[in-house]
């Protein structure tokens, strides 16, 4: 069996598997390829700003897995295809988690400093912009580049309605009114 190495497969295989996600309404966050004994793991995990449920995880499984058999010459053994979402302890690492995420609380690790809890708000676009967050009662703005890391806290109760609206009354980072959903 020959074994091309795990990057090169991945480099590959990510544009044909993004594509493939990418028509289902979904994006892809991460293609991870393992050896599991004598086959590969395929494992791809993919996202939306609605979420995705389990029917559509199968859909896109089917759909991924159509685009590997098509491809078989690169993979060039047999694989185990795992579909997933990511789970709430996922790193918020691209703006877009900001987004998806807005209103929730998060634990941030900066760069500097000590670690704080604060509740999102608006998010840029941007990989070089911020976020803007509720930290003590306080609106921060804060750059992606200045943490270290950043996941979401779960909650079980509903957030302080004063801390939801004042997220929603504020600017986004770069000055506009953000848009309520």
């Amino acid at each position: 069996m020959s074994s091309a190495p795990r990057d090169e497969l991945v480099a590959q295989l990510e544009p044909l598997v993004r594509e493939t996600v990418h028509q289902e309404g979904f994006e892809l966050e991460e293609l991870d390829i393992r050896q599991a004994g004598r086959r590969r793991l395929v494992r791809v995990v993919v996202d939306s700003d609605d979420g995705i449920g389990l029917d559509e995880i199968a859909k896109v499984s089917r759909s991924v897995s159509a685009t590997l058999d098509a491809n078989d010459a690169i993979l060039a053994s047999a694989y185990t295809l795992e579909v997933t979402s990511p789970g709430i302890d996922r790193p918020l690492t691209h703006p877009r988690h900001w987004r998806r995420n807005r209103l929730r609380l998060v634990k941030v690790r900066p760069l500097e400093g000590a670690e704080y809890i604060g509740r999102v708000g608006p998010a840029d676009e941007h990989e070089t912009g911020g976020v803007v967050l509720l930290v003590n009662d306080e609106l921060r703005t804060v750059a992606y580049r200045e943490m270290a890391k950043a996941i979401v806290e779960v909650e079980f109760r509903q957030p302080p309605a004063e801390e939801l609206i004042k997220l929603d009354r504020c600017q986004g980072t770069d000055g506009s009114k953000e848009e309520s959903k």
